[in-house]
């Protein structure tokens, strides 16, 4: 890593006219800006896949978004917004959002400085919603008397969590919009948005042209919204996000490496370089520790010295098996800067990020040096939509 990463370096003038408040009609009609060892290009994105590398494995983040932003109004007719982040109790995904009668979530409060003591509660058809603020911290205790799920109970009285600079409420397109096409696992409070722009007909064709296909599940917590506020990017204190992998999709990715891995946005980033990390303890030390977070700086700081990811993925889908176990949960803190030694990915299907951010500083640290400028500055010259709902990018830099 380098000695200071000043984040003031990683800016770039972005007007409100250049985000894209909705999504485009078509998802595949998206632009597709081309990186490819230093030239720059443009296509549409329903034909990414004739610029993908030979033999490549996409790999797909198949987290769903759930509608996490629930509405209460006091007698004072104050509105209070309860955003759940991830469970508490219980603190498994599949077990919280299949709870009946009650169950704990760390939220943000909007508009807190209203609720000051007592339950919040909402009517509904068959039932009623109580939300109690627990002392000490940011956990709030959900109660409910219908016989429904906590995940069936936010499909019917939640929102969809559209980012904040979208400065609108969440309608109906993005009920659909704000999710791929393939998303599975529910979990996330905001979309892995490079997938929004595949659709059925792209991701059925890759198999057809010799591409493999693979996913993972990181859950996007709201972290990814935060801005750097600190000088130096190393002092930002990275959020935590949960993720999860099969171990027969281990042994894949281990082989794809060599061949080439594609990932599809940054949470599928995160993912990839995260397990290579979790590889890398088993290397060094025989186990994996999935129950300890991988540390923000760690992937900087574990000395290996496997020249991909072959090995550790391989060494972490062996240690799995002697555990008897066929899926891998654990969390991640990584942050990705420019200086990082990449394990896993060769290519990079992203949108356009938010300046001094620290998704901006990946795709630095990915493209090497100052080429993010050469690629944002054609974006911004050319007309590419930015941000969640704007266009795409395939960056395939020389390593």
């Amino acid at each position: 890593m380098e000695k200071a990463i000043a984040v003031s370096e990683f800016d770039y003038p972005l007007s409100d006219e250049r985000i894209a408040r909705f999504p485009l009609a078509d998802r595949a009609d998206s632009k597709l800006l081309l990186y490819r060892g230093g030239r720059i290009g443009e296509t549409v994105f329903r034909k990414v896949a004739d610029s993908l590398p030979a033999g490549a494995t996409v790999v797909f983040n198949n987290t769903r978004v759930v509608r996490a932003r629930l509405l209460f109004h006091k007698a004072t007719e104050a509105r209070i917004e309860v955003f759940c982040l991830e469970p508490a109790d219980p603190a498994d995904y599949e077990r919280a959002f299949a709870a009946t009668g009650c169950c704990v979530w760390h939220c943000i409060v909007g508009n807190a400085k209203k609720w000051k003591e007592g339950p919040l509660t909402v009517e509904y058809a068959g039932g009623r919603l109580s939300a109690e603020r627990l002392a000490g911290g940011d956990a709030v205790r959900f109660a409910w008397t219908s016989g429904e799920t906590f995940g069936q109970l936010l499909e019917r009285l939640g929102r969809t969590p559209i980012p904040p600079y979208l400065c609108r409420e969440s309608e109906e397109i993005d009920t659909v919009r704000y999710q791929t096409v393939y998303s599975r696992w529910e979990g996330s409070v905001a979309a892995p948005t490079a997938g929004l722009h595949f659709t059925p007909e792209i991701i059925a064709s890759l198999p057809e042209r010799g591409f493999g296909t693979e996913e993972v599940t990181l859950h996007v917590g709201a972290g990814t919204f935060l801005p750097v506020k600190t000088a130096d990017a190393r002092e930002h204190r990275m959020h935590t996000e949960f993720f999860q992998v099969d171990r027969s999709t281990l042994d894949r990715l281990a082989a794809a490496v060599r061949t080439g891995i594609v990932a599809v946005g940054t949470t599928s980033v995160r993912t990839l370089e995260s397990l290579a990390v979790l590889g890398e303890r088993v290397l060094l030390t025989g186990g994996a520790e999935p129950e300890r977070a991988v540390g923000q700086w760690e992937a900087y700081e574990n000395g290996a010295t496997a020249e991909n990811a072959a090995e550790p993925l391989a060494a972490l889908a062996g240690w799995m098996r002697a555990q008897g176990m066929t899926r891998l949960q654990a969390v991640t803190e990584i942050m990705i800067v420019p200086g990082y030694r990449w394990r896993t990915v060769r290519g990079l299907i992203t949108n356009f990020h938010q300046p001094q951010s620290t998704l901006l500083l990946l795709v630095s640290a990915f493209v090497g040096g100052e080429r993010w400028r050469d690629i944002y500055a054609y974006a911004l010259e050319h007309g590419f939509r930015f941000l969640s709902y704007g266009d795409s990018s395939l960056l395939l830099p020389e390593r």
